[in-house]
């Protein structure tokens, strides 16, 4: 199918997806722009780098002992270690495979910039290294690498934001009729969700779970980067910008392999895999969007070890787009779900089809053939954050949940 089939493919898929009102056409637009600022240079180039700097090395020490911790804090010290790994590896490795050859990356990426806050961004989150909030799943520690993409040093001090579903595909902080059947009492849940703030080789590590999937998305973890955000003393931030806003992918045979886990085999959606996917598949003409991972035990239900590095232009900041707000009060929705105005007018950008194509799209149930719909507004390019509650700043809340790392 080419590239344009692909592209109306996504765009129907946000009226019958998980994402509904996403404007798939300003996203495409906004990210060609920011890639043809930043250059499509070879992004691969700062792997030598890297190794020369001691970095690579440093990353492989930092690894194994977040290997060696996850596994002792599971009781997996007498298991087989690291059963298996890694991306675009189909290697099994033993007591007697040199760290350097487990946990050393194969290449940094530039992940494509710009991609989606989606509409389940929620601001206001914890500065917290554990975001399980008790979720269950297959565990999954995250190494996580930001470097600037000009010069390919670490960015340190920087404060790194992750989001995603749970295992049956849920978010917290959202009450949608598409996502856990607009639960109310979900605006006030605080699971997967949490930033860390990089350390000298531009590091953050956290402690989470292998997310699920859900209808018309590749299973995939959402990183934003915040560059000067304002810390507030219980560990939240405020910030309406963002440097970066990306994602991270999986293996399809990995994804394949934990859905097959208890919990996550409760989910009834269909998987989109990562072929069927738009953003995943546009990401990647760009940079490597997987991350290397390794087994914790003899399998997959034992837990995981992933990392990836990636690189943004420290130069660029864009409005974020805001579904809700947490505050001391709890949540609070964004009545615009950070969407307003709902799928744009207008022409569309050239050389893009003008019709739904007649062959359909994998994943997405959408009309084959005839003309693309309209709408009765345009989009606006970001939405502000809700009104405050009680005069309370905002993200400040009136405590952090304890520390369970």
């Amino acid at each position: 199918m080419h590239l344009s089939s692909l592209l109306l493919g996504a765009i129907a898929a946000t009226a019958v997806s998980a994402h509904p009102g996403h404007d798939v056409r300003a996203e495409h637009a906004e990210r060609q722009a920011i890639l043809d600022l930043v250059g499509r240079s070879d992004y691969g180039r700062c792997t030598e780098k890297f190794k020369a700097r001691g970095v690579e090395a440093r990353a492989v020490a930092r690894r194994e002992e977040l290997a060696k911790k996850m596994k002792k804090k599971r009781n997996l010290e007498t298991r087989s270690i690291y059963a298996r790994g890694t991306h675009q590896s189909n290697s099994t490795f033993t007591l007697q495979t040199p760290v350097s050859e487990i946990f050393a990356s194969t290449d940094y990426c530039f992940l494509s910039p710009e991609v989606t806050e989606g509409p389940y961004y929620v601001a206001g989150e914890y500065i917290r290294a554990d975001v399980t909030d008790g979720e269950p799943g297959v565990d999954l520690a995250l190494d996580l690498q930001v470097y600037d993409v000009e010069t390919c040093e670490p960015v340190p001090n920087v404060y790194l934001e992750i989001w995603h579903s749970n295992s049956t595909g849920v978010y917290s902080g959202v009450a949608a009729a598409d996502n856990g059947n607009g639960d109310a009492s979900n605006l006030n849940s605080t699971f997967l969700r949490g930033l860390q703030q990089t350390d000298a080789d531009g590091i953050a590590q956290f402690e989470t779970i292998f997310p699920g999937h859900y209808g018309g998305r590749a299973t995939h973890i959402h990183v934003m980067v915040h560059v000067d955000p304002t810390v507030f003393p219980n560990k939240t931030i405020q910030s309406n910008t963002a440097s970066h806003v990306g994602q991270i992918y999986f293996d399809q045979d990995l994804i394949y392999e934990v859905e097959a886990e208890p919990v996550y085999n409760t989910n009834t959606d269909p998987i989109t895999t990562n072929a069927q996917d738009f953003l995943f598949l546009q990401g990647s003409q760009v940079g490597d969007p997987v991350i290397n991972y390794v087994y914790l035990g003899d399998s997959v239900s034992d837990g995981l070890l992933g990392w990836i590095g990636f690189g943004i232009n420290t130069t660029l900041a864009r409005t974020v787009m805001v579904a809700a707000t947490y505050y001391k009060e709890g949540g609070v929705a964004n009545p615009d779900n950070g969407f307003p105005g709902g799928f744009p007018t207008g022409p569309l950008p050239s050389g893009w089809p003008t019709a739904w194509p007649t062959d359909g799209f994998p994943g997405f149930p959408f009309p084959t053939g005839g003309p693309l719909p309209t709408a009765s507004a345009s989009a606006s390019s970001s939405a502000a954050a809700p009104a405050v509650p009680s005069g309370d700043a905002p993200a400040c809340n009136a405590k952090a949940p304890a520390e369970k790392n």
